[in-house]
Order: C-alpha cells, then structure tokens, then sequence
C-alpha cells in the first residue's frame, strides 16, 4: 500500500468525540487549541440539525470548548447546500427546528406547505402527528423527500430519544417513499464539508465514535479514519464491520500530537 500522505485537514465528529452528555472529553480542549494554533483547516461536524452552527459555537463555548461558527458543519447546512445546488430558490415544507429552516432561508428557500418542492424532515424534539400527516399528503402529492441524516435514535439524559431516520421510516410506510438523507454516512456531507474549507480528501482525517456513520462516511470520501472508544462503539464491535478505520484510539487525547 502506498505511503499515506500527511494529514493537513482534519474533519471531527462532535457528541462522542469532543463531549458527552454536555460535558468536554479529557483531551478536547487541547485537541481543539493546537488546531486553531496551527492553522490547519478543520470542521467540527454532527448529524443533529437542531441547532444553527451560531448555537452550537455557544453550546460549546459554555463547556470551555472554542469552536469558531465557520468551523461548524451540520446536516442542516448540508442539506441547504444540497437543495441549493439542485433546485435553486426552490421550496419546501419542513419539519425541524432552527438550524435547518435557517439554513433554508439562508440560501433563498421559501418555507410553505402549498405545493412545496421538497418535504424536508429532520431533527425536533417536538415531532407531532399533525405534522407528519402533512408530509405524508405532500409527498403522496408529488413533493420529493429529504431527510437531514438517518440516525434512528438520539441521545438525551433521560435515555434514547426517537431521530430523524425513525420518523423517516414511519413516513416511508405511509407513502412507499424513501428519502434522500444528506447527512453522514452518506459522503456527500464530508465533501461538502472539505470544500467548504478548501480541504482535499486524499490529505484530510475523519474522526469520529461511529463506525456505521463516521468511519463509514470518511472512509467513502477518501480520508484516513480515525475511530475514537469515548462514544458508541466499544472495541469489541470493530470486528463486526466489514470495513475498519485506518487507527483506533481510546480517545481524542491520543491524537493531539498528530497535528
């Protein structure tokens, strides 16, 4: 196998890799400085379209985290991109929170359940029946289906929370339509991302908690991968995937000195 080149950019997941719970990962902190310190391009990415990037830069922020607003990318954003380069000035009817129909405005779509383009369904706290009756009418009506990411469930301190790819499927089995999701795996969303910052895969890294979603998603768009044990996968289920990332490290710390 040929020499890998040096990494120059680097992509990393947010809840499992950077905090938990709303609290930093040991190593956090300083991973993010010598980023910053160096100059290097980097995204702090995640799957939850919740929040604006503006929201997320202060979430982290408050946890001791420094992540400037360019430097977050979300399903949302991507998603905006997306539709922007597909159908231009476009519409749709959304459900989802602010950071997605921000997005949405920011590129010139018009919100509207009347004829919409697109039905767009991503992450709430708040999914209501009524709501999803609608996207089921539209889509059965002609308007094509997108979803933020397929995440099936999300965390919370309560426990496991039902996300955007539960909803979807519910959604699917009312209409025999499956959506277009954005979000990782889907590589689309990383090199969205690296050309946002002027990044190329082949010198770019991927770190992530995940191997179905952020290992998977890096290693399609070309990046060395780096699988984290602070979040979801333990060691034990690497083996279970016909895939593996390029290093395993028990956590964010064991790859400050990489930058």
């Amino acid at each position: 196998m040929a020499d890998r080149k040096p990494i120059e950019s680097w992509l990393t997941d947010m809840d499992g890799v950077l905090i938990h719970e709303g609290v930093p990962i040991p190593g956090a902190e300083d991973f993010l400085k010598k980023l910053r310190d160096s100059g290097r391009p980097f995204l702090v990415l995640t799957n939850n379209s919740i929040y604006t990037a503006r929201d997320l830069h202060a979430r982290l922020r408050r946890m001791g985290l420094d992540v400037p607003v360019p430097n977050i990318w979300t399903s949302a954003l991507a998603t905006a991109q997306f539709l922007n380069d597909q159908r231009p000035g476009g519409s749709a009817y959304v459900i989802g929170e602010a950071g997605l129909t921000t997005a949405l405005h920011d590129v010139g779509y018009v919100l509207t359940d009347h004829e919409p383009d697109f039905v767009i369904l991503g992450e709430t706290r708040t999914y209501s029946f009524e709501a999803m009756t609608k996207a089921v009418r539209l889509i059965n009506d002609g308007a094509r289906f997108i979803a933020t990411n397929p995440d099936n469930v999300g965390p919370s301190t309560e426990g496991a929370l039902p996300a955007t790819g539960s909803v979807a499927a519910l959604i699917t089995a009312a209409t025999g339509r499956k959506p277009y999701f954005v979000g990782k795996p889907n590589p689309l969303m990383m090199r969205a991302g690296l050309n946002a910052i002027g990044a190329h895969s082949e010198t770019s890294a991927m770190i992530g908690d995940r191997m179905d979603t952020d290992v998977l998603a890096g290693l399609e768009a070309g990046m060395r991968t780096f699988l984290v044990l602070s979040g979801v996968t333990r060691s034990e289920d690497v083996d279970r995937y016909p895939f593996r990332p390029s290093e395993t490290v028990d956590s964010i710390a064991g790859l400050v000195d990489l930058i």
